[in-house]
């Protein structure tokens, strides 16, 4: 009996030492102590008013919530950076009377991303996403907030992904 137990927690040890340098969230170990997360400005050509900041507060949200890393308000160790740059509706399908029978709400923003202490990973680049709703009106109140939530939850995610978790 005292092999077989000897022999499953050898066993255990050879299957958890191989996850050592990863977490939950895909990153290996992180080369920093501290972030932060400048204000994205809203530089679209339409304005969406708080989209700066429902952006700015969903980045800040992930990346303490995926990472141990310390949120600063100056000097961190990873700085992004950014502005939104475009934000549209647009017709996608319509209908025999030439209406829209569905919309496309598409956010684009140009994110700078700075690491401190290992350079070679900073990169300049747009992340775009969209949310498609009926074609029936503009996206305003809770088919806003709907969209904003999609939109946004896979921006951070594509942002997140690029930068620390170089998938």
């Amino acid at each position: 009996m005292k092999k077989i137990y000897s022999l499953l927690a050898l066993m255990s040890l050879f299957m958890l030492s191989g996850c050592g340098p990863y977490n939950f969230t895909g990153t290996g170990k992180i080369d920093a102590k501290t972030f932060q997360v400048n204000f994205f400005q809203n530089n679209a050509d339409l304005i969406e008013p708080g989209i700066d900041r429902t952006f700015t507060l969903a980045l800040q949200d992930l990346i303490q919530n995926q990472t141990n890393l310390n949120l600063v308000s100056n000097s961190g160790d990873l700085v992004y950076e950014g502005e939104i740059v475009d934000y549209r509706t647009t017709p996608m399908t319509a209908t025999a009377d030439q209406q829209a029978a569905q919309n496309r709400l598409t956010i684009r923003i140009n994110v700078r991303f700075t690491n401190k202490n290992k350079e070679t990973d900073d990169f300049e680049k747009p992340f775009e996403f969209y949310y498609d709703f009926p074609g029936t009106g503009l996206p305003t109140g809770a088919t806003l907030n709907t969209a904003l939530q999609a939109i946004f939850e896979r921006i951070t995610q594509d942002i997140f992904n690029e930068s620390l978790a170089k998938w």
